[in-house]
Formats: structure tokens, C-alpha cells, sequence
């Protein structure tokens, strides 16, 4: 495979420095993109670039991903408004190790000539005294040049500290360091990188004579122009699913509209060029059973978090369709249930009424949460099996409900018909 190649009919390629192309049909390269560790999780905006050093690895070259554990603890401005909050080194060693975790899913750390390497700017930046990094970095790169960079004018106006404007001198100090001693010759990142990138090969160039080179791919927006990674409610969207559900993942992904499907297809799975084109003829032949928004969910979904996680996300979006089944019911978290059900009608009930026992189903339906008009209408209709309770057929009217039945300790969900929901909340 040809990197530059499957970038471009994958439409992941902005800006290239001159020479690059030549450079990685000579042999294979090594190519690196930082991380900066500002929280535990890394969120789905990450893995574009995190998708640029798999394609890296998978035609041959090898990719490094450097974890700013000292550039973390200052905030790169780029596409920044405002100052970022600084971090402890605490706070940043753990953010490190949970990084390190999420990579592994996308990139082969085994023993091969282009496995992926993680570092840790923090090993080489650590020691480095402040008139060291002055005289030694610092007299490279004059402040008219830094100030050029778009990440330092979209700042200029409204103020930015010494603090954020040196991060373009301690990025291209870590390319700088890379290409010394890991024969590292591309840096790769988002188009808003593309300043911090070139300071870099301008360092290289200036200290040491050598050629290195850079990549950008372009910031991702969704067909509306809003920006890509985000919920409707405006939430990040993270890999960690402690932070956000496996099946509120899958459902971002699904939810994708027919219009940002397609470039999604290209730049989050490994799907060939004809793989998705099909994808593409068969959606516009049925666009109501969302071909390319289920492929996209599930590959994606997949590597983050395992098939299995995947397939319950499946499965507990096919309730609402009636498919799904009591255990995977059970099996849904608070946050999920209250997802999959949003917009569901509901009622409540004292929990002390449960909990005391005697409580029939149908007075439960017909009295307290008004689900039938009438006690009538709600015996013919469980008798004539037209009634469930967490996906359970009820035809007894009589029956009891008992805190067992509860989901979550607190819900109970009745189906009436194919499609009618509701939920009884016990407080």
C-alpha cells in the first residue's frame, strides 16, 4: 500500500511539505503525532489522528505517538480562544497511562521492524534547564517568525501568555529530539498543527542541516458546519466508556446523517475504496435501512471497545423496535435506559407501595399511572396478551408487582401494542 495514495482517495490529506512523497518511496519512515494528555480519555476528534499513524503502519512505516507529558502541562493555543488550565504532573501521569491504553486498540505495539512506539516528551524536557532550552532552542527560531503562525495571531488581539506562545518552540524542540534520536523525518497532525509543524522542520533545518517534513489532514465538520465529535447536547464524545456509554458511542456514530456518512466511511474505518462505494449504491437503493450508518457504527464501535460491547449496543437499539429482549432490558445502565427511551411518556409510583407488596398490575396501569381510561379497557387488553412489563407478556391482571421487576432498582417499562411505550418511575 501507498500511504500518500490511501490518504488521498480517503480525502485525509491538507497541506504536504515538498519532498515528502519521494522521501517515503525510498524506504520506510518514521512518522509521529502528539497527544497531549489534558484529560483521562481521548475523544473521537482524536482519532483522526490516531487513524492517520494506522494507515502509517499498515503501509509499512512506523508510527510514534508522543504523549505530551511536558507540553500538556503548558496547552498548545492552536485553535485555542483561551488560556487552558494547567495540570499537575499527578494528573498528567495518569492521563499518560489511560492514553497508552486506548492507543493499543488502533496500533501494533509486537515486536516488528515499524511497531508503534508511545514516548513521553516529559523524558527529555524534564532536566532540561531554562537557560539551556533558551540558548540552545530558542536562538533558532526568532519571535517574527513565531508570530506569523496562525496559532499565535488568532490569539494576538485578546492577549496569550509567554506560556502558551513557547508551546511552538517546545513542539518543534520534541521534533527536533525525534528526528535526532529516532530518526523520526514526518510529523503528521490537524491543519490547525500546520504552524507547529513547519517551526519544527524549520528547527531541524537551522540546528542540525537536516530535512525533515510534515503532513496535515483537514479539521473535520459535519455536513451542517457543525463541528465533528460533538453530541446534539453539545458533549464530548470519548473513547473511555466510563465517560461515554458504548451505546451512546454506537448511537453517535448511527445517528450520522446520508450526507456525512460517506466521508466518515473514509475517514474512521479501514473499509477499501470499493467497500464503500458499495456501501453507497446499496444506501441509495434502501436509505431507509441506513446501510452505511450501521457499517460505520459497528466497525468503529468494534475497535474501541471490543464486539461484544458493540452487539449489546446493537441490541439495545433494536428495543425500540421490539426486538430486543428482556436481558439485554436488564442489562442497560440508568444513562442508557433513560436514552433509549427518551421522549417516553412516564409516570411515577411510591416506591413504598411496591415495596409493601399487593400492588396488581392493572390497578397499577388504570389507577395510578393512567395508562388505560378505564380498569375494563385494561383487563381486555392484558388478557388478550396486548400488555408487557420489561418485555415480559402479563396475562394476568392480578398479577403483583414486586421490587425484582424493577430496573435499576427504579423502572418499570410496559409495552402496549407494537410500539406504545411507557415508563413508571418508583420514588
Amino acid at each position: 500500500m501507498n500511504f500518500m495514495e490511501e490518504l488521498r482517495w480517503r480525502e485525509m490529506i491538507h497541506d504536504i511539505t515538498p519532498g515528502l512523497e519521494e522521501r517515503m518511496a525510498a524506504g520506510m519512515v518514521s512518522g509521529y503525532i502528539g497527544f497531549d494528555p489534558t484529560g483521562r480519555s481521548l475523544h473521537i476528534g482524536h482519532m483522526i489522528p490516531i487513524m492517520l499513524l494506522l494507515h502509517l503502519q499498515r503501509c509499512g512505516h512506523k508510527p510514534v505517538a508522543l504523549v505530551g507529558g511536558a507540553t500538556g502541562m503548558i496547552g498548545d493555543p492552536s485553535g485555542k480562544s483561551a488560556e487552558r488550565n494547567l495540570l499537575s504532573m499527578d494528573t498528567v501521569a495518569e492521563n499518560v497511562k489511560s492514553i497508552r491504553g486506548q492507543l493499543e486498540k488502533f496500533l501494533d505495539f509486537c515486536d516488528a521492524p515499524n511497531k508503534a512506539e508511545m514516548v513521553n516528551n516529559h523524558d527529555w524536557t524534564g532536566d532540561v534547564t531554562l537557560l539551556d532550552f533558551l540558548r540552545d532552542i530558542g536562538k533558532h527560531l526568532t519571535v517574527n517568525y513565531m508570530v506569523a503562525k496562525d496559532s499565535v495571531k488568532g490569539r494576538w488581539d485578546q492577549g496569550i501568555s509567554f506560556t502558551e506562545f513557547s508551546y511552538q518552540l517546545l513542539q518543534s524542540f520534541d521534533y527536533y529530539h525525534l528526528y535526532t534520536n529516532k530518526n523520526c523525518v514526518l510529523q503528521l497532525g490537524g491543519s490547525d498543527q500546520w504552524g507547529n509543524i513547519t517551526s519544527g522542520t524549520e528547527l531541524i533545518r537551522r540546528k542540525c542541516g537536516g530535512e525533515a517534513f510534515g503532513m496535515t489532514c483537514p479539521l473535520l465538520k459535519r455536513s451542517d458546519g457543525k463541528k465533528f465529535g460533538k453530541s446534539e447536547g453539545g458533549e464530548s464524545v470519548w473513547l473511555d466508556p466510563k465517560m461515554t456509554s458504548p451505546y451512546k458511542f454506537y448511537q453517535y456514530w448511527f445517528n450520522c446523517t446520508d450526507d456525512d456518512a460517506p466521508k466518515l466511511l473514509r475517514f474512521f474505518t479501514l473499509m477499501s475504496k470499493d467497500e464503500i462505494s458499495e456501501l453507497e449504491r446499496q444506501h441509495a437503493a434502501a436509505p431507509h435501512e441506513r446501510l452505511m450508518q450501521r457499517a460505520l457504527a459497528k466497525d468503529v464501535t468494534t475497535r474501541v471497545h471490543s464486539a461484544e460491547e458493540c452487539q449489546k449496543a446493537i441490541d439495545a437499539s433494536e428495543i425500540l423496535f421490539g426486538k430486543g429482549s428482556t436481558e439485554t432490558l436488564k442489562s442497560l445502565s440508568e444513562e442508557d435506559f433513560l436514552m433509549v427511551f427518551d421522549g417516553v411518556p412516564q409516570g411515577q409510583v411510591p416506591a413504598s407501595e411496591i415495596e409493601a407488596g399487593g400492588l396488581q398490575v392493572i390497578d397499577l396501569v388504570a389507577e395510578k399511572c393512567k395508562l388505560f381510561p378505564s380498569k375494563g379497557e385494561a383487563r381486555r387488553m392484558i388478557t388478550a396478551g396486548g400488555l408487557s412489563v420489561n418485555k415480559l407478556k402479563i396475562d394476568d391482571p392480578a398479577q403483583v408487582i414486586d421490587t425484582s421487576m424493577l430496573l435499576n432498582g427504579k423502572y418499570l417499562l410496559f409495552q402496549k401494542g407494537k410500539k406504545s411505550y411507557f415508563i413508571v418511575n418508583a420514588v
